[in-house]
């Protein structure tokens, strides 16, 4: 009898054995089938703009034939490049004087002790709630009020007021794991605080003000609303001339520009990823 129940009792185990591995494929079938739809909800509408780059067709409706026409076509619209090259030299000028300001702020509301420093560190995270077009018409208001007149100079001011409070938030976010003392030891060995700052703080905080410039440039490059109401009717950016273009249907030679961004940032990605894993091997061989 004793014998049965350990046979019975070792045939239950078995079968148990003989379940699990089909348990986990299961579920790690399950788990692939998400990550995969997943990955096709976010890339493709991007991969469909890219495929219609290269349509022979304008409407961007069916596929009629593959052409390279509209890449040619993209340098022959003025108004596009013009578009394009006052999106970049708003977004790199925002985002260096941005980071320069965040950084310089987070690192004084962290280091130092004054009346309203809390009600300040609060009062930073009202840019990021609320609604662009209630900060967009914000700043409308104060441009009227100096009498500046809206263009490029009004759009870059803009960008650089709503990319700030980004900044700060990243910056800050770092500063709270930073210890004050790897900075007091550092001026006990003879650093002084300007030393401190560039080669003590800044390298320990780099993650969060690179974090805090990529966000900015980001939300620079494609922001609408705020630069609906700032810029006026002499200047336009990529995004404003996209949505002013959305009634007629948009161009192909937009897609293509896009397209041509895209393979760009995909690169630097790329580069970036090799040129730190680089540097890791090299830390890891000293």
């Amino acid at each position: 009898m004793p014998n049965l129940i350990l046979s019975d009792y070792e045939s239950v185990l078995d079968k148990i054995a003989t379940k699990r591995p089909s348990r986990r494929s299961h579920e790690k079938f399950l788990r692939n089938l998400f990550i995969f739809l997943v990955m096709v909800f976010l890339f493709l509408p991007i991969m469909i703009l890219v495929m219609f780059s290269f349509n022979e067709s304008k409407m961007n409706v069916i596929f009629t034939g593959f052409t390279f026409e509209w890449y040619g076509e993209l340098f022959k619209n003025p108004n596009l490049l013009e578009a394009f090259r006052n999106t970049i030299f708003i977004a790199v000028l925002s985002t260096t004087i941005s980071t320069i300001i965040g950084t310089i702020s987070a690192v004084g509301l962290k280091k130092y002790n004054f009346f309203g420093e809390k009600f300040i560190g609060k009062l930073i995270y009202i840019p990021i709630v609320i609604p662009e077009i209630v900060l967009g018409i914000s700043l409308l208001a104060i441009f009227t009020l100096f009498k500046l007149e809206l263009g490029f100079w009004t759009v870059l001011l803009a960008h650089i007021s709503f990319s700030i409070p980004f900044v700060i938030t990243s910056v800050r976010s770092t500063l709270y794991s930073f210890s004050p003392s790897i900075e007091e030891a550092a001026e006990d060995l003879g650093a002084s605080r300007l030393q401190t700052l560039l080669y003590v703080t800044l390298p320990i905080i780099k993650p969060g003000i690179i974090s805090g410039a990529i966000l900015a440039f980001t939300l620079s490059m494609d922001d609408v609303v705020i630069s609906y109401f700032t810029a006026g009717p002499g200047t336009n950016t990529l995004p404003l001339y996209i949505y002013s273009n959305i009634k007629t249907g948009i161009s192909p030679d937009v897609n293509a520009l896009t397209t041509l961004m895209l393979i760009a940032t995909i690169t630097l990605l790329v580069l970036s990823n090799k040129i730190e894993t680089r540097r890791r091997e090299k830390r890891e061989l000293r």
